[in-house]
């Protein structure tokens, strides 16, 4: 058994899978929309460009996720998409993308525990972790 992490957006699902898939090195394997489905009663609420559901593989993980229409949204909390760099220029990179017009709780810096963290929420409100442990990687 593998989780597989799935993320709600409020009508940008597919801007930002793109723009996640764009950034991190992973791919989109598959898209449903609103419009694709077969009658009327397998729709969700709203318009054909809604997305349905989507993944993107990221790695050996998949990340799927969806457009929630209206009501049904609800801002993510209580978690964060951690991501493991494997230098400090890739987690430079990353966090300059991903933290662009979002919300910066932590910039990336050094702590005691790694080269490089952070804590921020992207301009979609996905609350992400960066962190590259370097040299202070636990034996």
């Amino acid at each position: 058994m593998e989780p597989t992490i799935y993320l709600y957006f409020n009508g940008d699902c597919l801007e930002a899978m793109q723009f996640y898939a764009e950034t991190l090195g992973g791919e989109i394997t598959g898209v449903f929309k609103n419009g694709d489905a077969p009658d009327p009663e397998s729709r969700m609420p709203g318009g054909d460009e809604l997305v349905m559901n989507m993944n993107m593989r990221l790695g050996s993980a998949n990340i799927m996720a969806s457009d929630a229409p209206g009501e049904w949204y609800t801002k993510p909390q209580g978690f964060n998409i951690s991501l493991a760099a494997n230098s400090i220029e890739e987690a430079e990179r990353i966090f300059n993308a991903l933290s662009r017009d979002g919300d910066v709780r932590m910039p990336l810096e050094e702590t005691f525990w790694a080269e490089r963290f952070a804590m921020f929420s992207d301009r979609f409100g996905t609350p992400w972790m960066i962190n590259f442990t370097g040299s202070k990687a636990m034996s």
